[in-house]
């Protein structure tokens, strides 16, 4: 009775595994023929197979399934489908993450442009990028030693159906080739090694591949980067990228010798000195500094369809080393803001380039819209992780501006393609900042005027009235004795024209002109010293001795005229007037300067 449950175990088990593989292959799909090319020559390893699929099945088909194998997984950043179009364009076809019961690896239902009908064949090419499947080998290495690595994959392609014909080939980095496996014979012809081709290969058919070569290529990642877009409607797009670089080849073993670095051109031939990040033709203010502030070793080229920034860091970056750095631009909003009454799109890349073959680990993206945006919908062409919204607060928000705030891992320059968000936006709300400036200054203006015109004192205070109107008085003396002083420097330019025209009538006007200008000012200016009395300030007694000295001066300027005078009639010779003269404007220099202590005392 045991032995009988046993079997029926058995047998359910046989016809269970039958039932799964039969839902596989059921379809009646083979891969007729297979040209599978794996290109190791950057960083990443880039798969692509040309896959003639043939329907030997009955009924026609509508999908087909891609695998890969679990080892191959968790590096997987990218995996496409595309079949030739009448044109030789490739048309993108549409994937659906899926499982098989039964098998392990990561698998996706392809959808085919039309169906498929039995004895049909269609031709298919399937692209996949594997990020950090290369391992340097050693993992440490001198300045002076060249980068050797490790990629373990597969000879065969990893397929859910049987392959009838299938050649591997491998493009390397370069032509040394430290070992690598020999299945089949392959033949190696410089970068080149082809395997096969390989005759009737089962489905899920495994068969380890290892290659150890050297491969210089920058071995850059991108280990965080945070990209931030603020949307204007005045006529801008700010984008700012906050990025975090290392250097994830074969660590630097020993000191590093800038001296044998410059001297010698293959030293340090696996680091990175610069790179070439390319933005948008359109953009401007590129600005691109780190913690300490503005790098000035990066070049910038503007190109027809593109700008050219050489990034250049501060040190170049060896296995390990890591660099942090910053990199902004504006550009025109009119390129990329499309907008139908009060509704809007912005079309931009969620992630551009940065350098060739890039992979970023970490990606995080910040899309600022205008304060007032509502009905948000994104459109991405991959899956992303949307965080909560976030507000930002900026010049003149009141309830700040929504941010929408996205994440993704492991990218390539496969997801360099635009995402589209829509949202809708009331345009008067474009008058709310000119509104809130204009009422702010004219809130600021209308308190100066209220402080200035009103007396908020609960009870009067005399010693302040009596100190206003002293400094009124005060100001007015320093006028008029600057005015005064004028005077006398008009009654010099008088003397000067007379010495040259010897016109009398005119040095006699001058004369009587300062005499009444004078009279007037003197006057003025010993009443105001009159009224400093009767508040009681002891300024009287400074502004009195001003008119003292003021009356010194104006006796030297008169005498100053008299030598003219004399010096015209021929009473007395030239050297003996510039000797004069001179004694005299020192005098009057002295008496000014006296003066003028007095008024910084006032």
């Amino acid at each position: 009775m045991t032995r009988k449950m046993s079997l029926l175990g058995v047998s359910t088990y046989l016809l269970l595994f039958a039932a799964l593989s039969y839902k596989v292959a059921a379809d009646g799909l083979v891969n007729e023929e297979v040209k599978r090319t794996v290109d190791l020559s950057t960083h990443l390893a880039k798969i692509t197979a040309d896959i003639l699929l043939s329907n030997q099945g009955d009924s026609a088909v509508q999908t087909f399934t891609l695998a890969v194998e679990p080892d191959q997984a968790p590096h997987l950043a990218y995996i496409g489908a595309s079949v030739k179009g009448d044109e030789d364009e490739d048309g993108n076809l549409e994937l659906r993450q899926t499982t098989i019961h039964g098998q392990s690896g990561v698998f996706y239902k392809v959808q085919l442009p039309s169906s498929l009908a039995g004895g049909a064949k269609l031709r298919v090419k399937v692209e996949m990028v594997l990020s950090h499947v290369l391992k340097p080998f050693p993992t440490h290495i001198t300045q002076a030693e060249r980068q050797l690595v490790v990629f373990q994959g597969n000879h065969y392609l990893y397929s859910p159906y049987p392959t009838r014909s299938q050649t591997t080939r491998v493009r390397l980095a370069s032509k040394t080739a430290e070992s690598y496996t020999k299945l089949g014979s392959p033949s190696k012809n410089d970068e080149v090694i082809e395997y096969g081709p390989f005759r009737d290969v089962a489905p899920f058919s495994e068969d380890a591949m290892k290659i150890h070569y050297e491969n210089n290529t920058p071995f850059l990642t991108i280990s965080s980067i945070t990209r931030t877009i603020e949307v204007s409607h005045w006529g801008n797009i700010a984008v700012e990228e906050t990025i975090d670089l290392r250097h994830t080849g074969a660590y630097l073993k020993g000191p590093f010798s800038r001296y044998d670095y410059q001297r010698q051109s293959d030293s340090g031939i696996s680091s990175v000195k610069s790179f070439k990040t390319i933005l948008p033709a359109s953009a401007q203010d590129v600005y691109y500094r780190d913690e300490i502030g503005n790098i000035s070793t990066s070049h910038l080229q503007v190109l027809e369809d593109s700008v050219e920034v050489e990034v250049r860091p501060r040190f170049p970056l060896f296995g390990g080393w890591k660099t942090h750095y910053i990199i902004g631009y504006n550009l025109p909003s009119y390129e990329y803001l499309y907008t139908l009454g009060d509704q809007y799109a912005l079309k931009m890349r969620l992630v551009d380039h940065v350098y060739d073959d890039q992979v970023i680990d970490s990606l995080t993206v910040k899309l600022i819209l205008p304060e007032g945006a509502r009905n948000i919908h994104v459109d991405t062409p991959y899956p992303i992780d949307r965080m909560p919204d976030q507000l930002h607060y900026t010049y003149l928000d009141t309830f700040g501006r929504p941010v929408l705030v996205a994440t993704k891992t492991n990218l390539v320059e496969h997801h360099i393609q635009d995402v589209v968000v829509h949202y809708t936006f009331n345009k008067i709300l474009m008058l709310q900042e000119p509104l809130l400036v204009v009422g702010a200054f004219y809130i600021l203006f209308f308190t100066v005027i209220i402080y200035v015109r009103l007396d908020f004192a609960i009870t009067k205070d005399p010693a302040a009235e009596v100190r206003m109107k002293v400094a009124s008085i005060t100001e007015q003396v320093l006028t008029l004795v600057n005015k005064r002083l004028g005077l006398y420097r008009h009654m010099d330019e008088v003397v000067n024209r007379y010495k040259q025209s010897r016109d009398t009538g005119a040095l006699n006007s001058g004369r009587k002109t300062l005499e009444a200008d004078h009279r007037t000012l003197t006057n003025d200016i010993t009443s105001l010293q009159a009224r400093l009395k009767t508040e009681g300030s002891d300024l009287a007694d400074k502004v009195g001795e001003v008119q003292k000295l003021d009356g010194q001066v104006k006796e030297l300027v008169c005498r100053s005229c008299q030598e003219a005078e004399r010096l015209v009639a021929g009473k007395v010779k030239k050297e003996a007037y510039i000797d004069s003269d001179k004694t005299l404007a020192s005098k009057r220099q002295e008496l000014v300067s006296r003066i003028d202590s007095l008024l910084d005392a006032l």
